[in-house]
């Protein structure tokens, strides 16, 4: 398992797609008072590197001690979303239209995904100032998985997609 600072030197992926302005703590202010929620400092750590965007290759992957409707041992974590608008392009202020239209839980702040899944920062059992944990929802099948107790353990427990062997999709639905 590598180390968080470690990790943040070298996590995100080159590109624009997705990338906004450098974020501010005036801008991380009013993210939290839209979603209602303290978001984690080891996100936001990241977010002051590069303000979301595509992961690099070496972190693009949570494994999974079960299977999803994405593989039998892992979720994908292509890219992190980042605070601000952008046409056509998702952030974690849109979070609450996301919910709703994904018939999701809340309080979930989403970090990630593409409609048919999602990893969010998951509040419900902490309180909207606290720790969150890291949860995958798949809004095809209707389930959810705990992948981590917090954000930091999420980020430090990443890998690359190359470490597993398994076909991804429908192979790991059909085990």
């Amino acid at each position: 398992m590598a180390r968080f600072n470690d990790i943040k030197e070298t996590f995100w992926r080159d590109g624009a797609h997705g990338v906004r302005l450098p974020v501010t703590d005036e801008m991380i202010k009013d993210a939290e008072c839209v979603l209602d929620v303290t978001l984690p400092s080891s996100m936001l750590e990241l977010l002051r590197v590069q303000n979301g965007g595509p992961v690099a290759p070496e972190w693009n992957a949570f494994p999974t001690s079960q299977p999803t409707s994405w593989s039998a041992d892992h979720v994908p974590f292509d890219e992190l979303l980042g605070i601000g608008r952008r046409e056509r392009t998702l952030s974690l202020l849109d979070t609450p239209y996301l919910i709703e239209e994904w018939d999701l839980p809340s309080p979930v702040v989403l970090i990630s995904g593409d409609g048919h899944w999602w990893i969010g920062l998951d509040y419900r059992i902490c309180s909207r100032q606290a720790e969150p944990s890291v949860t995958w929802f798949d809004t095809e099948l209707e389930t959810e998985l705990a992948l981590a107790s917090d954000f930091r353990s999420f980020v430090e427990c990443l890998t690359t997609d190359t470490a597993f062997t398994t076909e991804v999709r429908d192979q790991a639905s059909s085990t």
